[in-house]
């Protein structure tokens, strides 16, 4: 597939570097996280990850020896989640979640936040569990999914900072299964108080390539979609 250049200032919003398709389908998490997916359907996802050059395809754990086949050879990686998706399992639970996907193939793992723990004013607890669930996965790449929609601007800042001490990778918004997923604000204030080593993932109804330019100028390194062949269409139209 010919990809073609494209400039954010060609959606609305303000001058910025030149931007091409190939570099946005780059940042993309290719996501199917529907209880009912099929084999057919990962394979289909897969097919699709490897035509774009996506970064990832984010998909249920039963599914990463078929993904890990699927994908081999490729620069695709294989991203599953842990205590999804509402993260109120046991610590011990999500260290043998982590570990177990680890071994089974998967390159990064989305783990999400004890977000009671959280709300009930136990950070110490939400840092040791992030630690435990780093230390599990060793060298792989380890997103803490803070939910948004559910923390007050404060929180959101506090939540990130615990997950920056952790040693955690990225910051993520949110599962997507929130009645809220990831706002450009989020993603602004997230970027204003991480230092640069945390990359930020944000999800969460996205579904165009407007907002996609948007969070990555706001500072997204990753972006989570199940729309990812949608937008690089739009892409595609919008290219000069």
């Amino acid at each position: 597939m010919e990809i073609t250049p494209l400039r954010v200032s060609d959606i609305g919003g303000p001058k910025h570097a030149p931007l091409d398709a190939r570099a946005i389908a780059g940042v993309i998490e290719h996501t199917l996280l529907k209880p009912n997916a099929t084999e057919d359907d990962i394979k289909r996802l897969c097919e699709e990850a490897r035509k774009y050059g996506f970064a990832t395809v984010c998909i249920n754990p039963i599914y990463i020896p078929l993904a890990k086949d699927l994908l081999r050879g490729s620069n695709v990686k294989v991203c599953v989640a842990v205590g999804f998706p509402l993260g109120a399992t046991f610590s011990e639970v999500k260290v043998f979640e982590a570990k177990k996907y680890v071994e089974e193939g998967a390159d990064e793992i989305d783990m999400v936040m004890n977000i009671s723990m959280f709300k009930s004013g136990r950070y110490d607890y939400v840092l040791r569990e992030i630690r435990e669930v780093k230390e599990a996965v060793g060298d792989k790449m380890l997103k803490v999914i803070i939910e948004t929609c559910y923390l007050s601007d404060e929180e959101k800042v506090r939540a990130a900072k615990i997950v920056e001490e952790a040693g955690a990778d990225f910051v993520k918004t949110s599962t997507g299964f929130g009645p809220a997923g990831a706002k450009v604000e989020d993603v602004k204030l997230l970027r204003g108080v991480l230092s640069p080593r945390v990359r930020i993932k944000a999800s969460g109804g996205i579904r165009t390539a407007k907002q996609v330019i948007e969070l990555v100028k706001a500072g997204a390194d990753r972006i989570g979609t199940s729309s990812g062949v949608n937008i690089m269409k739009e892409l595609e139209k919008m290219s000069l």
